[in-house]
C-alpha cells in the first residue's frame, strides 16, 4: 500500500472516505496521546483530551474550515494543547459542595484559589519558555548566540559586544535579525506564545 501524505488524506476524507480519518488518527496516535499525557499524567484525562481533540479536527474539517497551508500534525499538536489548557483551567474552577451535619444545607464554595501559585500559569510559561528554546537552536550561530546572551543570560548588549568580540552595533543589529527569524519561524510553525 502506498504512503499517503496527511493532506491527500484529509482530501479523501472530504470526498466520504471514513477510512482515511482513521488512518490520521492511526498515524499520530501516539505523539499526541505522550504529549497530552506529559502534561496531565492521568490516562483517562488523557484519553477524553485525545477523543476531544479528534472530535474537533474532524468537526473543523468536516465545516471545510481546515486550512491546507498548514501542515496537518502541528495543527492538531496545537488543538490538543488549547485542550490541555482548557482542562487546567475547568479544574481551577471546580467547586466544592460540604455537607452539613444535618444533612438539610449544602454550602456551595466559589471557586477554589491557590496560594501557592498557579500551576497552570506556570506550566503555559514553561511550555512557551521550551518552544522558543527548541525555535533559538534554527537561527544562524551568530543570532543565536547574541540571542542567548541577552535573553536566556541576561547580559548587557556591551558585555555582548565584549564577550563576542564585535562592536554594540553589530551585537545589536544580530539581535535585531535573530528577533526578526524568530518571528518568522514562530509564524510558520503556528506557535502561540500567549499566556
Amino acid at each position: 500500500m502506498k504512503f499517503r501524505k496527511d493532506s491527500e488524506l484529509v482530501r479523501s476524507y472530504l470526498e466520504g472516505d471514513e477510512s482515511a480519518i482513521a488512518t490520521l488518527i492511526n498515524r499520530h496516535k501516539q505523539r499526541i496521546y505522550s504529549f497530552v499525557y506529559s502534561k496531565v499524567y492521568n490516562h483517562d484525562v488523557t484519553e477524553d483530551i485525545f477523543q476531544d481533540t479528534f472530535i474537533k479536527v474532524i468537526t473543523t474539517i468536516k465545516e471545510g474550515k481546515y486550512n491546507e497551508e498548514g501542515k496537518f500534525l502541528p495543527w492538531v499538536m496545537r488543538i490538543s494543547y488549547n485542550l490541555t489548557i482548557d482542562y487546567f483551567r475547568s479544574q481551577k474552577k471546580q467547586k466544592t459542595v460540604s455537607e452539613n451535619v444535618g444533612g438539610d444545607e449544602y454550602s456551595l464554595f466559589d471557586f477554589i484559589h491557590y496560594t501557592e501559585g498557579n500551576a497552570e500559569l506556570d506550566w503555559i510559561k514553561s511550555q512557551i519558555h521550551d518552544d522558543v528554546r527548541k525555535l533559538v537552536e534554527y537561527l544562524p550561530e551568530d543570532q543565536r548566540h547574541v540571542l542567548e546572551l541577552r535573553i536566556f543570560k541576561g547580559l548587557s548588549f556591551k558585555e555582548i559586544a565584549e564577550d563576542t568580540d564585535v562592536s554594540i552595533n553589530t551585537a545589536l543589529g544580530r539581535m535585531r535579525y535573530a528577533l526578526i527569524n524568530l518571528r518568522k519561524l514562530i509564524e510558520e510553525n503556528n506557535i502561540v506564545l500567549t499566556y
